[in-house]
């Protein structure tokens, strides 16, 4: 059973549920409910997510997860090991299973709003050769999460290391970036009477010469970096990427 991440129980009791609102008169808001603590067989570590909070991970592929979802401007706030979920192996013994993430997002950004996403995050290899093992506490954490009010996913490097994630990690070299703020207004204002345009028009409307040029591509991939501009991260970035201001 070494794919399942539990500690066998002998006794469920009602605070097992975290803030399952059958379970407790009181609803609490999740938290941390496990510490993770180093590890030889994988990378771990605290992310800086967007620099206000550190949010720990268990591996490459989680730390991976993180800077995927900050990069989106419609998450709000990443809850890690946010639940103890007791369940029923194949084995017929009871075990706690803890998800890795909680997701909340900007309902304001959606019509009807987004509920929260309690997420898994596992390697394909591993998912498959232990599904059998692991089926049962994916079963809990669903029906867990539908008690909450949340949806519960499973998360591998296909839905995290996508084109997405290749767009965000291209544009990392530059966030960090400092340019004139006219410039940026020049460029911030032209996208407001036009509504959105193409990477390679604002370079050439904007920039003019070798040098100028230079600085002007490096000036509105920091622009997108930054979340001040918009784009469709599903497609290779480029010359002809469209551009546009966030919707308020």
């Amino acid at each position: 059973m070494t794919a399942i991440k539990a500690t066998k129980i002998t006794k469920i009791t009602a605070t097992d549920f975290g803030n399952n609102k059958n379970s407790c008169d009181e609803v609490k808001e999740p938290h941390q409910v496990r510490r993770i603590r180093p590890t030889r067989r994988s990378v771990s570590g605290a992310y800086p997510f967007r620099g206000e909070e550190s949010i720990p991970f268990e591996s490459t592929l989680e730390r991976d997860f993180l800077i995927r979802k900050e990069f989106s401007r419609f998450v709000m706030k990443i809850v890690p090991q946010p639940a103890r979920i007791p369940f029923r192996a194949s084995n017929e013994q009871e075990y706690h299973y803890t998800p890795d993430f909680l997701v909340y997002y900007r309902a304001e950004d959606y019509p009807g709003g987004l509920i929260p996403l309690l997420v898994e995050v596992k390697p394909r290899s591993e998912l498959r050769e232990h599904w059998h093992e692991m089926k049962p506490k994916f079963k809990a954490a669903l029906r867990y999460a539908r008690e909450q009010g949340w949806n519960f996913r499973i998360h591998d490097e296909t839905r995290i290391r996508d084109q997405v994630f290749q767009n965000i990690y291209f544009l990392k070299r530059y966030k960090r970036m400092e340019f004139p703020a006219e410039e940026a207004a020049l460029i911030l204002d032209y996208l407001d009477r036009v509504g959105q345009a193409p990477f390679r028009h604002l370079i050439d409307i904007h920039f003019i010469g070798r040098t100028d040029t230079i600085v002007g591509i490096s000036h509105v991939w920091h622009l997108l970096a930054t979340g001040r501009l918009e784009c469709d991260m599903t497609t290779p970035l480029g010359n002809d990427t469209v551009l546009w201001r966030p919707y308020d």
